[in-house]
């Protein structure tokens, strides 16, 4: 059973992570956030989960108006090359559906098969926006405590310069 929105808000209370999360009807698309988001401060985002042939996972956190080539993009991740990963695999490994892509979906991946990937210029923003496992809610969180709660996760990320590597 894949951890719920209260599971992640215990988790990060446990690491001492505050947060401040702002409830909104469900968004599936970067446009639906914008029109919806209201005046949620900090960076907003678009999360790719990919997959390569063979059977490698990536979830690749970026700013919303990060532009990536998905033909050349998973050697620059180290992965081969990718495509979106299916469904039931994204829910199988980070309990979540479409449109919910969030980097605290790690808290289901207990066996550490997703590889993750930050990038470098959302990591500067003062305050990062991220749906809490549900599309209906809006979770902002500092950079630093992202680290902490993907560490705690068992997971060490990588972060790099999606603009100039990957454009």
């Amino acid at each position: 059973m894949p951890a719920r929105p209260e599971d992640l808000f215990a988790r990060l209370e446990e690491l001492g992570i505050e947060t401040k999360t702002h409830n909104h009807p469900p968004l599936f698309t970067v446009e639906q956030s914008r029109e919806l988001r209201g005046e949620i401060p900090g960076g907003h985002s678009k999360n790719l989960f990919l997959k390569d042939k063979k059977g490698q996972v990536a979830l690749v956190v970026m700013l919303e108006d990060t532009h990536v080539d998905l033909k050349t993009f998973g050697a620059h991740i180290g992965i081969g090359k990718v495509s979106f990963g299916k469904p039931d695999l994204l829910m199988q490994l980070l309990g979540v559906e479409p449109g919910g892509v969030t980097p605290f979906g790690l808290i289901n991946d207990t066996g550490g098969k997703v590889k993750v990937v930050l990038e470098h210029r959302m990591m500067e923003e003062e305050l990062l926006n991220y749906h809490p496992l549900t599309n209906a809610a809006t979770t902002t969180i500092r950079p630093d405590d992202l680290v902490t709660f993907i560490k705690s996760c068992g997971h060490s990320p990588d972060i790099i310069d999606l603009t100039r590597e990957c454009a």
